[in-house]
């Protein structure tokens, strides 16, 4: 099922081209006026917030990756390589990073990159209204050593920082934008990436335009991209083949097994780092007894939900690393059997031996309604009633953050440090934690873990916090999924990237 890049690569360089040419008024052929070419990407969700300040979802990073550089970045074999930063040293204590920046990059507006643009955008990040403060927790000062040299003193050693920073964290906002309007920044992103913000059509479709005084010689190559929303994936897959849109992030899991032989598209289908499950409040008295919350992880049997919504494309877990992480544990992660007279036992221990009924709120996504359709049936089992309820995708997590649910399915795309696939999700108090969740022994684990250089000491620390999870059962842990692409083969210049970004900015259309 899974293709290989050396195998996508010797299918997309010298693919033949099997559809015709199409013209500019189906998005396919040259743009009005520059002679270039347009690259379509069908979206799944619309992207709720473009300011990686306030960013909480999967599909504003996509567009995040066209729009804005970072200081540092993660290759095709998820090492950390130069972008903004060209080289950068850390401290022997592990307490002090000096960053030395690119010269002659500028922000879309005309706005000079430097120095100070970096301590003005990492200032911003660290502000309590800020997504990206717990990111930059440790980070006390940030100084200007000279117009291109930027210093970063932390309080203690913090070892996902330079991972953090190749992603939201690292990205640069034109300081000039920010200033003039916050507000109108979040919907008219200004960055230094490849390309530039031209306009959206809220749950249509985001058009950028090429950057020509991109830093990267001979980039980007192609004139516009414009990402369009199709957030039914068979409608999105019609285009693809129709050649209507020339990239869906994410294609139809029934259609993988079937496509691998198609002529005029490549099926990528890479692990991916993040995680799938049930956010529980436990502040809701549904669910403060962590018996019920229990009861509810023995009734599941992930291998249907993985066989019935993700057609098999997925694994089937029990935490929140999987296989990409070098952090990750079999044994910790490995998903248990069905127990339904284990989770009727629970429940009567909990004082709901006649059972209950709760609201799950769920985005519009059609493989999040049906793992919530398969666990409906699952949970009748155990005399839980589960009703559904959609919602758009920017109001769930909206939702979230107010603890204005009693469960939702929320998943997470995964970082490449477990740091981040733990910290703001399981800490007290912190940005991702809907659940309410607060466990001061695993307050205390993640604080250590992350404030040490030693990977096999943090090891040992994450595989507590994963332990002490499976007990307390604050988010019930599904699956992992997978990252799967489809590429129409007239693309070329796409490499896969194990944070399942699509970065474009050597992509080109033949």
């Amino acid at each position: 099922m899974k293709t290989s890049w050396k195998k996508i690569t010797s299918l997309l360089l010298p693919g033949i081209l099997a559809l015709g040419m199409l013209s500019a008024g189906c998005g396919g052929g040259k743009s009005s006026g520059s002679g270039g070419k347009t690259i379509n990407i069908a979206l799944h969700q619309d992207p709720p917030k473009l300011d990686p300040m306030m960013s909480t979802a999967f599909v504003d990073r996509m567009v995040f990756q066209s729009v804005f550089d970072k200081l540092v970045d993660l290759d095709s074999k998820g090492n950390i390589v130069p972008m903004l930063a060209e080289k950068w040293e850390i401290s022997p204590d592990g307490k002090k990073y000096t960053f030395h920046l690119r010269k002659g990059v500028k922000f879309h507006d005309g706005t000079e990159f430097n120095a100070e643009a970096v301590k003005f955008n990492l200032e911003r990040y660290k502000q309590k209204k800020s997504n990206r403060r717990n990111e930059l927790k440790a980070v006390t000062a940030i100084k200007v050593i000279d117009p291109y040299t930027v210093e970063l003193d932390l309080d203690v050693p913090y070892a996902p920082l330079l991972a953090n920073l190749t992603d939201r964290a690292g990205m640069m906002c034109s300081p000039t934008a920010v200033k003039k309007d916050e507000e109108k920044f979040l919907n008219h992103p200004v960055g230094t990436g490849p390309y530039a913000f031209k306009e959206r059509s809220k749950g249509n479709r985001i058009v950028l335009v090429k950057n020509k005084d991109y830093w990267k010689k001979d980039s980007p190559k192609a004139d516009t991209l414009v990402y369009k929303i199709m957030t039914d994936g068979n409608v999105a897959l019609v285009n693809l083949k129709s050649g209507q849109v020339d990239m869906i992030n994410r294609f139809p899991l029934n259609e993988v097994k079937k496509s691998q032989n198609e002529q005029s598209f490549a099926v990528i289908n890479e692990p991916s780092p993040g995680f799938k499950g049930i956010v529980l409040n436990t502040a809701n008295e549904k669910f403060k007894d962590k018996r019920v919350r229990k009861a509810i992880d023995k009734a599941l049997d992930r291998n249907a939900i993985v066989s019935v919504a993700l057609s098999g494309v997925g694994t089937p877990a029990h935490s929140a690393l999987s296989k990409s992480s070098w952090a990750y544990d079999e044994a910790l992660d490995k998903a248990p059997a069905q127990d339904i007279e284990g989770a009727k036992k629970l429940l009567a221990e909990a004082g709901k031996a006649e059972g209950f009924s709760f609201t799950i709120q769920t985005d519009t996504d059609p493989i999040s309604q049906q793992v919530c359709q398969v666990i409906q049936k699952q949970l009748k089992a155990i005399n839980i009633d589960m009703q559904i309820q959609k919602m758009d995708f920017g109001t769930l997590l909206e939702r979230g953050k107010k603890s204005d649910f009693e469960a939702a399915t929320i998943s997470w795309s995964g970082r490449m440090d477990p740091d981040g696939n733990l910290y703001d999700w399981f800490h007290t108090g912190t940005s991702m934690n809907y659940m309410k969740y607060s466990n001061p022994a695993v307050d205390e684990l993640l604080e250590k873990a992350r404030g040490l250089t030693d990977q096999n000491q943090r090891k040992g620390m994450y595989q507590q916090i994963m332990a002490q999870l499976s007990e307390d059962e604050p988010y019930i842990f599904l699956y992992h999924d997978n990252n799967v692409f489809g590429l129409s083969k007239k693309i070329e210049g796409f490499v896969p990237n194990p944070d399942g970004m699509i970065r474009t900015v050597d992509m080109m259309k033949k």
